[in-house]
């Protein structure tokens, strides 16, 4: 994931910028594609793997769409090879994926499953065969329900703790094979917008209803520990260099007319949005936001002594999950912006929250890489992607057209943050096939690839084909 933390280097200047032919990225832009344990592998009682919030949570009536759970899912478990040759024949170079906790430390802590470690050793073996170079992440949101029943998971400071100790036995076990990590996904939608509510269920596991912000704030804080004591416990365990990010899906904010005062305005709200004030910047600079801070009050988290030098550990690069985006604009009040509400017209993908918004990927990398003050600093998308009505043709074949579309209109935002000098290198796309999408359960389609969930049959959409000759001429066609 680029190089180690450094020093900082001047911006760079229009002689500075790396010259592209026009329309083409990088010879040297790492494709790759992207899946999370809980969403694809199944087999969630074999070889030792004890249950994960998840499991839990599926059990509950109402909490999933279609009543299902991941406990099949893709049965990438057993059928990772044949995956595997499909990532090769995508002509992606690299795959992100993520490791399952309770797989690998069934009590989250203490006896390591041995066999929980076989399976990924395979698959990544599995990779190196096919010229894969594979991105682990730690943490996709399957923490071991043992944590949860013994004292509440991520409610409690303990959980850096254990995290800690499973990312030291990951390094350790893994670190031969794996030499780019990202320790955690999206701290903002398992700790702020699903997993807890306020006043309400979480949507996601582990669905609690809290009583006050703080409550949430503080959830959030022993995640960033986790992830910084996480941070640590890689690079002391891994048995050679290796290079550590994080994932975060910061909210972007599109300048609705790009002038200097709304671009200004969108560099302010970018800063103090609650996810991004509260998460990615102190994952960047070791600080809360300032704005971010003084809105809460009360409602801050508790923060001791060495909390924040622990969280700012220095990142070799940034994961950016990027959907959709948010128009602001200038404004003569207090935050000197105002968001522009979207009508019921505006264009949208299957789900509600996923409004088209191309611009949105180009200002939530500029902005990211702007706030961390490291021009140096590499960013990956690490999730990129929508859900589409997808059906069978009666010749076997998915025309996800709107897919292709939607990738089409992100890429070439992609491409005009490059040619403006920030150091975006590498993009994979949600997701490489279908798989429980969370509440949703099966009823939304993320993947490249169509699965036939009653037969597990794969059946590369009419986005594989597009992408996959994307890569090859390396532009946007």
């Amino acid at each position: 994931m680029g190089a180690g933390a450094g020093p900082a280097v001047p911006a760079m200047s229009s002689a500075t910028m790396p010259r592209l032919s026009p329309g083409m990225f990088p010879a040297d832009f790492a494709w790759g594609a992207a899946t999370a344990a809980y969403q694809v592998e199944g087999a969630v009682t074999e070889d030792g793997r004890r249950p994960s919030i998840w499991d839990a949570f599926c059990q509950v009536p109402s909490r999933i769409d279609d009543g299902s759970s991941g406990a099949i899912a893709c049965d990438h478990y057993h059928r990772y090879e044949s995956d595997v040759k499909l990532l090769a024949e995508l002509g992606v170079k690299n795959y992100r994926f993520s490791l399952a906790w309770p797989r690998i430390l069934p009590e989250g802590r203490g006896v390591v499953n041995e066999k929980g470690l076989d399976f990924y050793k395979r698959l990544i073996d599995c990779l190196g065969v096919n010229g894969i170079t594979p991105y682990a992440t730690l943490y996709h949101w399957d923490c071991p329900q043992t944590l949860e029943d013994e004292y509440g998971a991520w409610r409690s400071r303990r959980i850096a703790d254990d995290f800690a100790e499973y990312a030291a036995v990951v390094g350790k076990h893994l670190g031969d094979r794996v030499k780019n990590w990202l320790t955690m996904n999206e701290i903002a939608a398992f700790t702020v917008s699903c997993g807890y509510n306020v006043g309400q269920r979480g949507e996601h596991a582990p669905g609690h209803a809290l009583t006050r912000r703080k409550e949430q704030t503080n959830i959030t804080h022993n995640a960033l520990l986790a992830h910084g004591r996480a941070c640590q416990a890689l690079r002391a365990s891994s048995p050679q260099p290796c290079r550590v990010a994080m994932a975060e899906v910061p909210t972007g904010y599109v300048p609705v007319i790009e002038t200097p005062e709304n671009i200004a305005a969108a560099k302010k709200a970018f800063r103090c949005d609650s996810v991004n004030g509260g998460i990615l910047v102190p994952l960047l600079t070791g600080r809360y936001d300032p704005i971010w801070w003084e809105q809460l009050g009360a409602e801050v988290p508790d923060v001791l002594a060495g909390d924040m030098a622990t969280i700012g550990q220095p990142l070799d690069a940034v994961g950016v999950n990027c959907y959709t985006g948010t128009y602001v604009r200038a404004a003569e009040n207090k935050l000197g912006f105002e968001v522009i509400p979207m009508s019921g017209q505006y264009p949208q993908m299957q789900l509600s929250w996923l409004k088209l918004v191309p611009e949105g990927i180009y200002w939530v990398l500029r902005q990211s890489s702007e706030l961390s003050g490291r021009p140096d600093l590499p960013l990956y998308v690490t999730e990129n992607g929508c859900a589409g009505e997808d059906v069978l043709t009666p010749g076997g074949e998915v025309h996800d057209l709107d897919r292709v579309l939607y990738y089409r209109a992100y890429l070439r935002q992609v491409q005009r943050v490059i040619a403006d000098g920030y150091p975006v290198k590498g993009y994979f796309p949600w997701s490489l096939m279908d798989n429980f999408e969370w509440a949703r359960g099966y009823t939304k389609r993320f993947g490249l690839i169509y699965v036939d969930y009653p037969t597990q049959r794969r059946i590369p959409k009419l986005s594989y084909h597009w992408l996959r000759e994307v890569i090859k001429a390396g532009r946007v066609l």
